[in-house]
């Protein structure tokens, strides 16, 4: 009898269609384990909230929506046909190219057959007795399963702003991540924009041109770098193609998965004059090379980052007309490169256009939204468009909004409540055969994405057959190894003792 057999034999709920392994999500993570998993042998099917496949590149159609990663590097490798065959139409492709390389997968290897579209999971129950999964829909329907993969995204529950009154605005008013998907008309408009963060920088960028008057409240302020975006020629194309292999390899060995490698030396080792010629050639360079590629100690040491910070602070006020916005724009509270760092092209040029105004909400709070705009303390705005560019409830917010059932009833959210607990982002205890391809303590949530799912995806591929091979119908964390990769984690990335 074949293992698959073995694996699908166990009684399932009454009334459930039953499968080997469910997978919710089919963004980039969950459309690869899904063809990998199927390569098994194994019985699967993918739960999808949105209407296509893409995940976050599905839901994020709003204007200057693209890579932040040079779009090469973020492409799956699994396959070499697939790499040969497309060509990205820039280095840093937009979010229409993205979704169109992701429907090409999607086709490609057949995976529309295993998910189910606009599908929400509400809820999945554990059942000891039986070693399966109990998952159900937000319709009521219900299925079983064996094995239960989250491909969740760590960015993919939207949050709003709890400001009083964002329901009464009688204007257009759509959340960055929710953006219709019908096409939206700038033109006269006066428009508000929430937030200054990546989101909000290639919005503001994109549609400032556009509009009739643009006002931006921010909160603070992030370092933001040129992202010195290009097409990408047939002659090049044809390198890029060829140095795959090499390329990849690098990918795996650099902190983060990305294409740029940390300059060995230290910043006070070389003089200032050699120093700031440096730095003059990141910032000219595209991606994260400025982020990634810096001296090795811009991340560690303080008064290093201090004065690299100082170097970028001083082209905002280069970029920047009027002495007092640009001030606003540098940041006062972290250091360049602490948080991720946000890619543009005109970003700062955006604020010497004589229709962009800023305003900063730590200042001057906003107090409401009205019918006809916002009410801070100390005026009040009329728009017809208000964009919220305010961000996510972030790796575990996913997490929260299905009612995980682990041994016993045990809720995950309940379980995380003063902080997430897993065995390397991958599992966590009380909650056996489920694994998790992004989320807390997750390799993914801190890196060139698709490389670190693809590493995911293929540690639990190798888990699965390993169950498959032997017959193994549970596997579950233990809370020590929990605690002991959390001591690891935080002694390897943290550096604490």
């Amino acid at each position: 009898m074949p293992d698959t057999q073995v694996l699908g034999a166990t009684a399932h709920a009454a009334g459930s269609e039953a499968v080997d392994v469910i997978v919710i999500g089919a963004g980039i993570a969950g459309m690869y384990q899904l063809h990998s998993l199927r390569k098994l042998g194994l019985s699967v099917l993918g739960f999808e909230t949105g209407s296509g496949v893409g995940g976050t590149w599905y839901w994020n159609r709003y204007p200057g929506a693209r890579f932040d990663s040079e779009s090469y590097t973020y492409a799956y490798s699994f396959d070499e046909d697939l790499l040969a065959e497309w060509n990205w139409s820039e280095h840093f492709a937009a979010q229409p190219e993205t979704l169109r390389y992701l429907n090409h997968v999607a086709d490609r290897f057949d995976l529309r057959r295993h998910i189910r579209f606009n599908s929400t999971v509400t809820a999945a129950r554990w059942d000891e007795a039986r070693r399966r999964w109990d998952v159900t829909l937000q319709d009521g329907a219900t299925f079983d399963c064996r094995f239960l993969v989250t491909a969740l995204g760590p960015l993919s529950a939207a949050t709003l702003p709890r400001i009083p009154g964002t329901e009464t605005f009688k204007g257009q008013s759509f959340h960055t991540h929710d953006w219709p998907h019908e096409e939206v008309d700038f033109t006269g408009k006066r428009v508000a924009v929430i937030g200054t963060g990546a989101t909000g920088v290639q919005v503001i960028q994109t549609i400032a041109p556009q509009v009739a008057s643009l006002t931006v409240f921010q909160r603070t302020p992030n370092w933001c770098t040129p992202l010195h975006n290009k097409p990408i020629a047939a002659d090049e194309q044809a390198k890029i193609k060829a140095n795959y292999p090499a390329m990849f390899e690098i990918l795996r060995q650099t902190p983060g998965c990305y294409i740029h490698i940390t300059d060995p030396r230290g910043t006070f080792e070389v003089t200032e004059a050699e120093r700031e010629a440096f730095w003059e050639k990141l910032y000219a360079e595209p991606g994260f090379s400025i982020w990634m590629a810096n001296f090795r100690d811009v991340l560690t040491d303080p008064k290093a980052n201090a004065v690299f910070s100082d170097f970028v602070a001083r082209k905002i006020r280069q970029r920047v007309k009027d002495p007092k916005v640009a001030e606003m724009l540098i940041p006062k509270c972290h250091g360049f490169g602490t948080r991720r760092v946000p890619q543009e092209t005109h970003y700062y040029e955006a604020f010497n256009l004589p229709h962009v105004r800023l305003v900063d909400i730590k200042a001057t709070p906003i107090e409401c939204v009205t019918e006809t705009g916002i009410r801070t303390s100390d005026a009040e705005y009329e728009f017809d468009m208000i964009i919220y560019a305010t961000g996510f409830d972030a790796v575990t917010g996913a997490f929260d909004r299905v009612d995980f059932r682990g041994v016993g009833g045990q809720s995950l959210k309940e379980k995380w409540w003063e902080g997430p607990k897993t065995f390397l982002g991958l599992m966590s205890a009380g909650f056996p055969n489920m694994l998790t391809i992004v989320g807390p303590h997750n390799a993914s949530t801190r890196c060139n994405i698709p490389r670190c799912i693809e590493q995911n995806v293929e540690w639990i591929t190798g888990l699965m057959e390993h169950c498959r091979d032997h017959g193994i119908t549970r596997f579950e964390a233990t809370s020590a190894a929990e605690y002991a990769g959390a001591e690891q984690m935080l002694r390897e990335f943290y550096g604490y003792q």
